[in-house]
């Protein structure tokens, strides 16, 4: 499911202030820059009512927000929708007990943490990233949300990288997204 498909009218400023940079970070990778969105201030609102448009409404208890960029358009969806908060970060970033996710990208590995007893078994929850790309975050995120019992309702992402087939990783979970990169 997808803003893009539907054709919001918001979608293309949206698509239009993220820039690409190429062979970042190493060559060959069209970098997707939403850095450039957030220094407009109506794209970067549109971005974030779309998800709030969606998710109001849907009983969702908890916003997930992957490092980095997901710490960005977690907070205020949360905020809007009336859910909590919560960071999933890489290793060592958070302070107390935390719970580990590991999981392979396109050029290596990588781990995600959560902490211990910030998800309730009966949370209903959104992951939040800017990204899909081999989907291999989203699946962690995943994975750690249902390990302490959480449903997870959806993933959102800005941006899909559909030709790296991350969306078929997921085992079936929903995911919406504002804008398709090629």
């Amino acid at each position: 499911m997808s803003a893009w498909k539907d054709k919001d009218p918001r979608i293309n400023g949206i698509a239009s202030s993220i820039r690409v940079v190429p062979n970042f970070p190493k060559p060959g990778i069209m970098f997707q820059d939403i850095t450039t969105l957030l220094l407009e201030p109506k794209a970067f609102k549109n971005t974030i009512d779309l998800f709030v448009e969606r998710y109001k409404g849907k009983n969702i208890s908890v916003v997930a927000g992957i490092e980095a960029r997901g710490l960005i358009f977690g907070p205020p969806i949360a905020l809007a929708i009336g859910a909590k908060f919560v960071p999933l970060r890489k290793p060592r970033k958070l302070p107390g007990e935390v719970i580990s996710e590991q999981y392979d990208l396109e050029y290596g590995s990588d781990c995600l943490e959560m902490h211990v007893g910030a998800v309730d078994p009966d949370d209903r929850a959104l992951v939040v990233d800017d990204l899909i790309a081999t989907g291999g975050t989203l699946c962690a995120a995943i994975n750690l949300l249902e390990r302490v019992g959480a449903e997870v309702v959806e993933c959102a992402c800005v941006i899909e990288l559909p030709e790296l087939k991350g969306r078929e990783r997921l085992n079936g979970k929903p995911l919406y997204i504002l804008v398709e990169s090629h």
